[in-house]
């Protein structure tokens, strides 16, 4: 499995970007995609993950409402659209999946098996 993420930035607090994950190998129905983020001196942390099967979307509370994490099977791709960005939003954004993970372990970093190289959000006036 190897995943690939795009698509980050510089943007303007208030504004969007949308990112996008690549992810080769990943057929099997019980995968599940996460999103996570780690800012400078600080831990990796859940922003949204979808199963690869459909089912609700999961997300962190501090991104609710303006995040959206999306899939296209047929692509083997993830996206996560972020609108109304703010500087707290400013990390380096990884995409990952996890086989069998059940949706109460979702938000645990150590669970995913693979991980794509991140890429850089900024959010800046």
């Amino acid at each position: 499995v190897q995943l690939q993420a795009f698509g980050g930035g510089s943007v303007q607090p208030g504004g969007s970007l949308s990112l996008s994950c690549a992810a080769s190998k990943v057929t099997s129905s019980n995968f599940f995609m996460g999103w996570f983020r780690q800012a400078p001196g600080k831990e990796r942390e859940f922003v949204a993950g979808i199963r690869r099967n459909g089912g609700s979307a999961v997300y962190a509370d501090s991104v609710k409402g303006r995040f959206t994490v999306s899939k296209d099977n047929a692509k083997n791709a993830v996206f996560l659209q972020m609108n109304r960005l703010k500087a707290e939003d400013t990390a380096l954004y990884y995409c990952a999946a996890a086989q069998g993970l059940i949706m109460g372990l979702v938000h645990e970093s150590g669970r995913y098996n693979y991980w794509g190289q991140g890429t850089q959000v900024t959010v800046s006036s």
